[in-house]
């Protein structure tokens, strides 16, 4: 008597556990796609805990967050979606008599699985790898996507029997590097310093240690001074955290004399001068935010911003630019 080979439990389950993996993504990624697209606030836990250093707000504010104008957690919902679509679809194709078929269904679903989940991975990595070396926050949100895809990598690898495992290392090697690849092409005209005459301000790279976190190293012009001296005329308030890149972009605008002048408010129990209970109070979502004429704007603003807010009539020929803003 010949007896059938009993098939592991990870290759009859693998499909199964692949799609609810990419629905929790998908779940996931809407969720931000949607308060990004209608201007709501995500939710980053309570205020104290968003004061102490979590800075999701941040992260999903910054230069990252947005590609060819999009949020990118739109792209991220596209790509769980489909990689939802190609684990549990084949699975509605059980009852269909054309056998060649459907192996050929699952062939190709496998190889779309096995692509997607690598380069899911792979570019979840990069912004985890960015999260720790320049934004320097920890983003809940952002974790929960790198889990997600890294288990969509394994068990998109482990969850079938390869014929040719040489050749689906081979593949996914390739799409390794065809996503580093893009990445880079993605982000290269957001990290590219425009400074149209002006100077663009170095971001910081180095890890920032409380209370001060980096030095401000750029040098103040009278139009700068000016203006900080304006700002603070008129009662308008800087609100930020010392281990905040954005907020350190922003004293940078101003220089080290002119930023001395701005009414600034460390929101980080952690910092120089704290007071973490006016920006409770103030309702501060993201730093940096200013508050101006009873208007609250959040993240780092140009000079030029700065000045058409606070209606400023003084010299407008600043120095200094960051390299995002055109």
């Amino acid at each position: 008597m010949i007896h059938k080979r009993s098939i592991p439990v990870i290759y009859r389950w693998s499909r199964y556990i692949i799609g609810m993996i990419a629905i929790s993504g998908t779940i996931l990624t809407a969720y931000l796609t949607i308060t990004k697209l209608t201007g709501t606030t995500v939710y980053c836990g309570v205020n104290d805990a968003q004061l102490l250093g979590t800075g999701c707000k941040n992260v999903l504010n910054s230069r990252y967050a947005t590609v060819f104008n999009l949020p990118l957690s739109l792209f991220g919902t596209l790509a769980y979606t489909s990689m939802s679509v190609a684990s549990l679809g084949p699975l509605l194709l059980k009852s269909e008599k054309n056998k060649n078929f459907i192996k050929k269904i699952d062939e190709w679903t496998w190889q779309f699985l096995l692509i997607g989940g690598t380069a899911m991975a792979v570019f979840s990595s990069y912004l985890i790898y960015i999260l720790s070396t320049e934004l320097y926050s920890t983003c809940y949100y952002c974790l929960g996507s790198f889990l997600l895809s890294l288990a969509l990598m394994i068990f998109s690898i482990l969850g079938k029997e390869w014929e040719d495992i040489g050749q689906t290392l081979f593949v996914s090697i390739i799409v390794t590097i065809v996503t580093l690849v893009g990445i880079l092409g993605i982000y290269t005209d957001t990290e590219k310093p425009l400074t149209h005459g002006r100077v663009a301000i170095k971001q910081v790279k180095t890890v920032p240690h409380p209370p001060n976190g980096w030095p401000i190293t750029s040098r103040s012009e009278e139009s700068e001074i000016k203006l900080a001296e304006h700002l603070t005329s008129i009662g308008a308030k800087m609100y930020g955290a010392f281990w905040c890149p954005h907020c350190h972009d922003q004293k940078q605008l101003f220089g080290l004399t002119a930023f001395h002048k701005i009414n600034y408010i460390e929101c980080d129990p952690r910092g120089k001068n704290p007071q973490p209970n006016i920006c409770i109070s103030s309702n501060i979502k993201s730093y940096p935010s200013w508050e101006i004429n009873g208007e609250q704007l959040s993240g780092a603003q140009s000079l030029e911003d700065l000045a058409k807010s606070s209606n400023y009539q003084g010299l407008t020929d600043f120095k200094y630019i960051i390299p995002e803003h055109k």
